[in-house]
């Protein structure tokens, strides 16, 4: 037989079971460069929230997980930055693509030159492709 109490949660006790609960939420970004257009060369690198998630190179994969909630993911491959923001829900997975794309330029003999010192002009594209839920 359960047991029967007058005893009525506080306040504290409501809040600290709404932290718990907002603690177990979790949503999950991917971001990947394996785009076919992508030139292969130089390194992306890729920041959430003012943090580096990694180094992309080309076939590469980060999927990390995170709160629900605002966030700012930031690219860049050293010339070009790119900045995302975005709002997450609780259980979504969104991705993103990430491609150092050749341009106009690139294939000069001025780019070849630069391109051989370590800073070819690659024009970087960063977006959202989907989201879902982690279900799905």
């Amino acid at each position: 037989m359960p047991v029967v109490t007058d005893l009525e949660p506080s306040s504290k006790d409501i809040d600290d079971i709404v932290r718990d609960l907002e603690q177990s939420w979790t949503a999950t970004i991917t971001v990947r460069r394996q785009s076919k257009e992508d030139v292969g060369y130089r390194e992306i690198y890729v920041s959430l929230d003012g943090e580096s998630l990694g180094i992309l190179r080309f076939g590469d994969v980060i999927t990390r997980e995170t709160t629900p909630g605002r966030h700012r993911l930031q690219a860049h491959n050293t010339l070009f930055w790119k900045t995302l923001e975005f709002t997450l829900a609780v259980d979504e997975h969104a991705t993103f693509i990430a491609i150092n794309r050749a341009g106009f330029g690139t294939y000069s003999v001025l780019a070849f030159l630069i391109r051989f010192l370590g800073a070819g002009p690659f024009y970087l594209t960063f977006e959202r492709e989907s989201t879902g839920t982690h279900g799905s």
